[in-house]
C-alpha cells in the first residue's frame, strides 16, 4: 500500500474523532446560552417613567435607621414619587419561618420618615401568626393594627407564609381564608385600609422539574422554591383560599399581589376581578408574563385600568427600567433582566397615557387616601 493511501485511511480513521472533539466544543449548558439579537428594531431605552409613579410593592428592611437620602436620591432618578414600604414591622426568623416584629420597629420607622421625608415614604402594617390560635391572639392583633394605623399605616401586608408556613397551635396549616381571622379583614374594611396579600408562588413551582417546565431554570438555581401537592398544599389549594377570602368580605379593599399568579391566565384573572369588585392587582415580579403577550395584556390593562397598580419587589433601581419599557414603548423583542425568571424575550404595550396614569399613581391615591398628590399630574 502507497504512503499517500496510508495516510488517507488514518485520516479517515480519525475524523469521526475530530468531528467528536469538534462538537464538544460547542456543547454548552443552557444557562450560558446568550444569543446576541442580529434584529434591526426600533429601541426606546427609557432611564425613568413617563409620569410620577408609586411603587406600592416595596421593601425595606432597615427603615428605622436607614439613611433615606441615599434611597431618595436613587428614586429620584426613576421618577418615582412615593415608595410604600411593605415591611412595616420588620421580619425575624424564627424556628425557621419569618414572622413580624414588634410594635417598635413601626413606630421608629414612622419617626425616621417623618423627620426626613414625610411625603415621599408611606408604610404598611404586617400580622404575626406566629401564636396564631392562642385565646387572645385575635385582640392583641387588631389592637396592633388600630395603633399602627393610628401610627400612619396605609394598609395591611399579608405574606404568602399564611397558607404556606404558619400553623396553629394544634400544629396544623393556617388556610388563607381560615374563618378565625374574619375579624382581621373586618377591622380593615372599617378603617378604611386595603389588604394586599400575597398567596403561594407561581403555578410552575408545583409542576414536575421536567424539561416542559418553563421555570425549570429557576428551580434549579433556587432549589428551595420547588413545591409539592402536600408541601403544604396544592397550587389551586391556596389560591382557591385566596378567592374565596375576596368573595367573603366583599367590603374589604383587596390587592393581590404579582397578579394573583394569574399573569400568564388573563382570562381567568378578568373573570376574577369582574366577580370581586373588590378586588385589585399590581405588577410585581411578573412584568416577563406581560411582555410576552403584548395584545392580550394591553388589551387587558386597557379593560381593568381602574384595578391595577404598579409594584416592583425587590429594590434593584436598574430592573426598574423593564417596567417603564414594557409599559411605555411598542418596542419589540428586548430582554428581560433576569434569565431564570424568563428566558423569553419582551414586547412593549405601549399605553396610552390615561391608562398610564392611572397604573403609576392614580389607583394607588385612591385606595390609600391621605398620601401627598403634589407631585402628580391631574
Amino acid at each position: 500500500m502507497s504512503n499517500l493511501i496510508k495516510r488517507n485511511c488514518y485520516f479517515l480513521f480519525l475524523l469521526p474523532c475530530l468531528i467528536d472533539l469538534s462538537a464538544c466544543a460547542q456543547k454548552m449548558d443552557f444557562e450560558e446560552y446568550e444569543p446576541k439579537s442580529t434584529l434591526v428594531v426600533p429601541e426606546h431605552i427609557i432611564t425613568h417613567s413617563k409620569y410620577p409613579f408609586i411603587d406600592i410593592h416595596n421593601h425595606q428592611w432597615s427603615m428605622p435607621s436607614q439613611d433615606l437620602s441615599d434611597l431618595i436620591r436613587e428614586m429620584d432618578k426613576l421618577n418615582m414619587a412615593i415608595m410604600n414600604n411593605l415591611s412595616g414591622r420588620g421580619y425575624r426568623e424564627a424556628n425557621g419561618i419569618f414572622d413580624v416584629q414588634d410594635s417598635t420597629y413601626f413606630k421608629k420607622a414612622q419617626a425616621n420618615i417623618k423627620a426626613h421625608y414625610p411625603t415621599r415614604f408611606t408604610e404598611f402594617s404586617n400580622l404575626s401568626f406566629g401564636q396564631f390560635g392562642q385565646k387572645d391572639w385575635t385582640q392583641r392583633a387588631l389592637a396592633n393594627l388600630e395603633a399602627d394605623v393610628h401610627n400612619g399605616a396605609k394598609g395591611l401586608k399579608i405574606y404568602k407564609d399564611l397558607g404556606m408556613e404558619f400553623k396553629d397551635q394544634q400544629g396544623k396549616r393556617i388556610p388563607v381564608d381560615d374563618p378565625r381571622l374574619d375579624p382581621i379583614w373586618d377591622k380593615c374594611a372599617a378603617l378604611h385600609i386595603p389588604v394586599l396579600i400575597h398567596s403561594a408562588d407561581p403555578p410552575s413551582f408545583w409542576d414536575p422539574m421536567d424539561k416542559y417546565n418553563e421555570r425549570w431554570l429557576e428551580l434549579k438555581t433556587h432549589p428551595d422554591r420547588k413545591r409539592e401537592n402536600s408541601n403544604p398544599a396544592s397550587w389551586k389549594t391556596i389560591i382557591g383560599e385566596q378567592h374565596h377570602l375576596f368573595r367573603a368580605h366583599p367590603n374589604t379593599q383587596f390587592i393581590a399581589a404579582h397578579f394573583g399568579w394569574l399573569a400568564n391566565d388573563l382570562s381567568s384573572l378578568g373573570k376574577l376581578l369582574d366577580e370581586c369588585p373588590n378586588v385589585s392587582v399590581e405588577i410585581a415580579a411578573i412584568i416577563a408574563e406581560l411582555g410576552r403577550q403584548p395584545r392580550q395584556a394591553r388589551e387587558f390593562f386597557i379593560k381593568y385600568q381602574d384595578r391595577i397598580l404598579f409594584g416592583k419587589d425587590s429594590w434593584v433601581p436598574s430592573e426598574y427600567l423593564t417596567y417603564f419599557r414594557v409599559l411605555e414603548t411598542a418596542d419589540e423583542y428586548f430582554p428581560y433582566h433576569k434569565k431564570y425568571h424568563a428566558f423569553w424575550r419582551m414586547y412593549g404595550l405601549a399605553l396610552p397615557d390615561d391608562v398610564l396614569k392611572k397604573v403609576y399613581y392614580k389607583n394607588a391615591l385612591r385606595l390609600m387616601p391621605g398620601m401627598d398628590k403634589s407631585r402628580f399630574p391631574q
